[in-house]
């Protein structure tokens, strides 16, 4: 294995036009112990510079005047005979991420930088670097022995026989190195696609925007238990925070650099829950082509969250709590013993304790989870949140769709305090983000689909329907229509502009079945 020393003492150069840029990653480098950092802004010296001095590591940005990025690694391929190109690309244009890697980068680095995951993949693509050379070490160590052994194994059967070993024995070595590369490479390629698509999603942080006092002792649990290693179970109704609390337990512990993976149990394929968690070998199963890393391997010296653990089969709950219990588990056709550690944090919309009563939902796994709960009060159980979340959404919805929407009336706010809210704040911030969309002018105009939930009055056999029977009415016509099929390009819950999860609850909320 490559050793702290070897990684902090690697040659990297830093190609940046911008001298604010260079700077900072040099400072960052120098910071933390490595001795061995150059730098340039000329793209054009970089392939002379390579080739005098093989850097272990090239950070090479792509938007540079002149030559950009791409132009650079073209040239290196033509003038430098290796099959290893040693560049990780800075990039602040997402589309730029695939191309690059395409082109021969090994890694990519987002703008602005966050500081962790720059350090992180340096130090990870610089120690598959060192071990790629030391790799191509051993192959000609390799060589040159079978050369010289050559004409001694000529001799006599003894020194035949000594000489196999000899090989035997390099060769093991060389495979235990390849192996340990194989299962590096793996590893960052699986975080890699796990972090680019974390780098896509947009964390909704307005969800836990409120000074009520429900959600300061929300605030105060996080507190107390995020830099602890204990069990976390997130209660409350679909729409209420879960995931962001999720989020910021995570940000605030001592693993926060390391990955948080989301797994949403609402979506996993019964046939495929337990390869998702805990991976599978090639051939596994009908289908399995390829060899897969579970979200628990990825997951490990860090946190994993699972979202709606209400909806795991009960034939799996009992491998989560093998590993919640011990920290190990196998892969999917391959009997080896996997140990990880890892952090819970479980989110639920049902009663687990009902559950529990009703035999679909283990009782011991429950009380493994059940260690530090923290309920998330619902929307309409914090009126006095409701305005500084509409000013948010506002200003958050002004800034995407290019509107100056600046008033909100005083009719229109009291309308929307006294909403009951049964999607909570994911559902306040679709209304908002329709309502700038319809509105003229600068005052906010809270119409279309949220005028269905307001109390306006609607004959109907002489009586008026009430709110929850409306939306009864509503999301039925709409299964009806769409066949009873929840999920999918013309599922309910895209009519509906609902999660699948959120239009499951509500079914259940008002008995829908399927008829």
């Amino acid at each position: 294995m490559i050793t702290e020393a070897e990684i902090l003492s690697a040659t990297i150069l830093i190609v940046d036009d911008q001298e604010p840029n260079v700077a900072l990653l040099e400072q960052m480098l120098f910071e933390d112990g490595y001795t061995s950092v150059t730098s340039t802004m000329n793209p054009e010296e970089v392939c002379a510079l390579h080739l005098e001095n093989h850097y272990d590591l090239i950070l090479l940005d792509l938007q540079m005047p002149g030559m950009d990025g791409f132009q650079v690694m073209e040239r290196l391929k033509e003038n430098v005979h290796d099959d290893y190109l040693p560049v990780l690309v800075i990039t602040a244009q997402p589309g730029h991420k695939m191309r690059a890697l395409q082109a021969g980068a090994r890694d990519f680095v987002s703008k602005p930088f966050d500081l962790l995951e720059v350090k992180m993949r340096i130090h990870n693509n610089l120690e598959v670097r060192l071990l790629y050379n030391k790799l191509n070490s051993y192959s000609k160590v390799l060589e040159k022995t079978v050369q010289e052994r050559t004409g001694d194994l000529l001799k006599t059967n003894i020194q035949l026989t000594q000489e196999i070993e000899e090989r035997k024995k390099a060769e093991a070595s060389l495979q235990t190195t390849y192996a340990e590369i194989k299962l590096l490479k793996d590893r960052l390629e699986a975080e890699n696609v796990y972090l680019q698509q974390e780098v896509d999603r947009r964390y909704n942080f307005g969800e836990i925007i409120g000074q009520s006092a429900l959600l300061s002792r929300v605030f105060l649990q996080v507190e107390q238990v995020a830099p602890m290693n204990a069990t976390v179970l997130l209660l409350g109704e679909t729409g209420t925070g879960k995931g962001v609390i999720a989020r910021a337990i995570h940000s605030s512990s001592t693993r926060k650099g390391r990955p948080l993976i989301t797994i949403d149990c609402t979506t996993l394929p019964a046939t495929l829950v337990e390869s998702e968690l805990f991976g599978r070998e090639r051939g596994a199963f009908t289908g399995s082509d390829t060899r897969q890393i579970g979200r628990f391997e990825l997951a490990d010296g860090g946190t994993i969250f699972l979202d709606e653990i209400g909806e795991m089969p009960l034939a799996m709950q009992s491998k989560l709590l093998r590993v919640i219990q011990d920290g190990e588990f196998e892969r999917l056709g391959n009997p080896r013993t996997i140990k990880v550690d890892v952090r819970i944090i479980a989110a639920t919309n049902r009663n687990l304790a009902e559950e529990v009563k009703n035999g679909t939902f283990r009782e011991d796994l429950f009380y493994r989870l059940n260690v530090f709960p923290i309920s998330m009060p619902p929307l309409r159980q914090r009126k006095d949140d409701v305005p500084l979340l509409v000013n948010h959404f506002v200003a958050k919805f002004n800034k995407k769709i290019g509107k100056k929407i600046d008033v909100v009336s005083k009719d229109t706010m009291n309308a929307l305090q006294e909403y009951h809210w049964p999607g909570n704040v994911r559902e306040l911030e679709s209304v908002i983000e329709r309502a700038v969309i319809i509105s003229q002018g600068s005052a906010l105009q809270v119409l279309d689909r949220f005028d269905t939930f307001c109390s306006e009055e609607e004959p109907a056999d002489g009586e008026v329907k009430a709110l929850a029977l409306l939306e009864h009415d509503h999301i039925l016509q709409v299964l009806q229509k769409t066949g009873w099929r929840i999920e999918g390009k013309n599922g309910a819950a895209v009519l509906l502009d609902l999660n699948a999860s959120t239009l499951r609850a509500r079914m259940r909320k008002y008995g829908i079945v399927r008829q």
